[in-house]
């Protein structure tokens, strides 16, 4: 799971979610086709961190030391 942001309990996932909503809602009002399209850009581009936070949180990171059998000190 992720861990929470700004100490609100917010995943990285829901921080990036939210602001997508904010910038889509403020390019939903905006006149100047220009800025328009430039708060939904940004909006879209928060959506893909999202899903790409959402990836993180499912994958399962396994390290593994490499075996000390068969090495040599020797150079």
């Amino acid at each position: 799971m992720g861990t929470g942001v700004s100490g609100l309990g917010m995943t990285p996932r829901e921080v990036y979610l939210m602001k997508s909503a904010d910038l889509f809602a403020k390019a939903e009002v905006e006149r100047d086709p220009a800025l328009k399209a430039d708060l939904g850009n940004m909006a879209r581009a928060y959506l893909r961190l999202a899903d790409q936070a959402k990836r993180n949180d499912e994958t399962k990171i396994i390290h593994e030391m490499p075996s000390q059998r068969g090495r040599r000190d020797e150079p």
